[in-house]
């Protein structure tokens, strides 16, 4: 793409991109390829239902907006400044009677837990977690401007470590919110898997002690780094399988028969790349692909639109879907500040 990252508002894109996405895989999820073709028609085809709900995964995404656009302001980006709003935009979540959207159950036994007064909110944390919950949600991470690598690395491990306490979790959240950032910045979609993978083995052993504190203490790791390279190390792994899948899988397969079925973060990321990548100019063919798809499809078409929201910016999507969007405004209000 030539076009700038001005005119393309690649965080407008972004956002719009994962509802979008969650909204057509929410219908879909839990159901098999067969079943989805048989209610709606050839995948290709697939088209955004008339009341475009989203699930569990646009609300939280908009939680983390709402928590960094508070603790922007007036601030320089920091731990200090982060845990307590995102603290209670995830309260406000569990709290609120919308949120019946099948959420997800470490979601809610987290967030329980970070009800309570005085409790550190490592003690909130499912450690032993690393359902995709976390990363995708952490797009918003990636768009905040000013944030060097190691701010945003840092946000983007504690957005997941106040539920998702699992390495990998923090890993995945990590390399989602990084890979996000790269192409907002232009980085050729073939270039991704490489720069990716680059930026895992330079942080294998990175604990950020100053966002998480001893939440590391909580596993059965003799050191912070042997922790942080528990998950570094099966995000090295899939990504593996991720550019296996890109030299051989068809765009007629499902995508979760390549690089797994979403539910868990590593899987989760692939999926949604994967998807992305096999389409990376035709963001409504990848949407459509990853909401076609056996696994946890709202999450892994939620990647999806938001790495290719990132590629192409916000005119990537039919102006008919994004009208009736749900959420349409707040997403619109919160991206324009960040774009560039």
């Amino acid at each position: 793409m030539t076009t700038s990252a001005q005119s393309r508002r690649a965080a407008t894109g972004t956002l719009l991109g994962l509802a979008l996405g969650d909204a057509l895989g929410y219908p879909t999820e839990f159901d098999d390829v067969p079943s989805i073709l048989a209610a709606c028609g050839p995948w290709r085809g697939m088209e955004l239902p008339s009341r475009a709900l989203v699930s569990d995964d646009t609300q939280m995404a908009l939680a983390v907006a709402r928590a960094l656009a508070t603790a922007r302001a007036g601030e320089h980006l920091g731990p200090d400044g982060l845990v307590r709003p995102l603290r209670e935009e995830f309260i406000a979540w569990y709290r609120s009677p919308e949120n019946n959207r099948a959420p997800g159950g470490t979601c809610l036994a987290a967030c329980a837990l970070l009800t309570g007064e005085g409790r550190p909110w490592q003690d909130a944390s499912r450690i032993d977690s690393k359902g995709c919950g976390a990363n995708m949600r952490v797009a918003p991470v990636a768009l905040v401007p000013g944030l060097d690598d190691q701010q945003r690395a840092g946000a983007a491990q504690l957005q997941s470590g106040l539920t998702h306490g699992h390495p990998t979790a923090l890993a995945a959240s990590d390399l989602t919110a990084h890979a996000v950032r790269l192409l907002a910045d232009g980085v050729d979609p073939a270039e991704l898997v490489p720069r990716l993978r680059t930026y895992a083995h330079d942080n294998r052993t990175r604990y950020h002690h100053d966002w998480l504190g001893d939440l590391w203490a909580r596993a059965q790791d003799s050191t912070a780094e042997h922790f942080a390279a528990r998950g570094w190390d099966e995000c090295l792994a899939i990504l593996d399988r991720l550019e296996a899948a890109l030299r051989t899988v068809s765009p007629e397969a499902d995508p979760c028969l390549a690089t797994g079925a979403g539910w868990i973060a590593e899987e989760a990321l692939a999926t949604g790349l994967l998807c992305f990548l096999l389409f990376p100019d035709e963001p409504v063919v990848a949407l459509r692909r990853a909401a076609c798809s056996s696994g946890d499809s709202d999450s892994i078409a939620c990647l999806t639109g938001a790495f290719a929201g990132a590629h192409l910016g916000a005119d990537a999507w039919p102006g008919a879907w994004v009208e009736r969007i749900e959420h349409r405004d707040e997403l619109l209000a919160l991206a324009a500040p960040w774009n560039p």
